[in-house]
């Protein structure tokens, strides 16, 4: 058991930890920022997605549903898988807290979580306290609002060639994120390729072509995740050995 005395909160540590992740943020946001300008949003409306979500992967698939004018279940259930590992994390980063931190605190903190903050917060060295978590959170939420600010205004300002040559940024992010995945497991390999195969079918196969995009991103997240776990389940540490 970790030694309740030792406690990680000090407020200059975690905006030191927290500045490396506000940079990386910033660039990823501002193509969101611009590609969301490009679709038709406003730069405030850019904006205040940023500020009320930090979360990549579902702000790119909820802007498609946005324009696509779905329903809010649609919506809702889409995030829901998503960022289902949001939830999982913030049990887990509960559990790092120190003694004493109350349910708003949590709820505060819970809303910052992302895998990048999880993973610095959760390898220090015992607890960590409300100050060293709160100023974590600060440089990654002002870089990804001001990237989305600062990608918005550039799609205004931007010739529309300049912007098609940057709107490729956002697909080289998440081919960057998939091939050392890909490199290393053969299961992971698999399950993308399912994942691609079936958008693939909605998008080209007459009879599927109208199903919208949020269902098609949540029926080809679940169907290609579901094969590869039945396929290769993960094995706890008992079972590997």
């Amino acid at each position: 058991m970790e030694n309740q005395k030792h406690v990680q909160n000090s407020f200059a540590q975690g905006i030191r930890d927290g500045i490396p992740i506000g940079l990386g943020y910033l660039s990823v946001s501002f193509t969101f920022g611009m590609l969301a300008v490009a679709k038709g949003l406003p730069v405030w409306a850019a904006v205040a997605i940023s500020m009320t979500n930090l979360t990549s992967a579902g702000q790119f698939a909820g802007l498609d549903i946005i324009l696509a004018s779905a329903s809010y279940f649609e919506m809702a259930l889409t995030q829901l898988i998503i960022n289902m590992r949001y939830a999982l994390m913030s049990v887990s980063m509960s559990q790092k807290l120190e003694k004493g931190v109350g349910f708003f605190r949590r709820l505060g903190i819970a809303f910052g979580i992302t895998d990048e903050i999880f993973a610095v917060a959760t390898t220090q060295e015992g607890f960590i306290g409300t100050k060293y978590t709160k100023a974590l959170l600060c440089a990654p939420y002002i870089g990804w609002t001001l990237g989305t600010l600062l990608g918005a205004v550039a799609g205004k300002l931007l010739p529309s060639s300049f912007q098609s040559a940057l709107g490729i940024a956002i697909y080289g992010m998440f081919i960057a994120i998939i091939i050392p995945a890909v490199k290393k497991s053969l299961p992971v390999f698999v399950v993308v390729l399912i994942a691609v195969a079936m958008s693939c079918l909605f998008r080209y196969i007459p009879c599927l072509s109208g199903v919208s995009g949020g269902f098609v991103i949540i029926i080809c997240a679940v169907a290609a995740a579901a094969v590869g776990a039945l396929w290769r389940p993960l094995l706890n540490e008992e079972e590997s050995q």
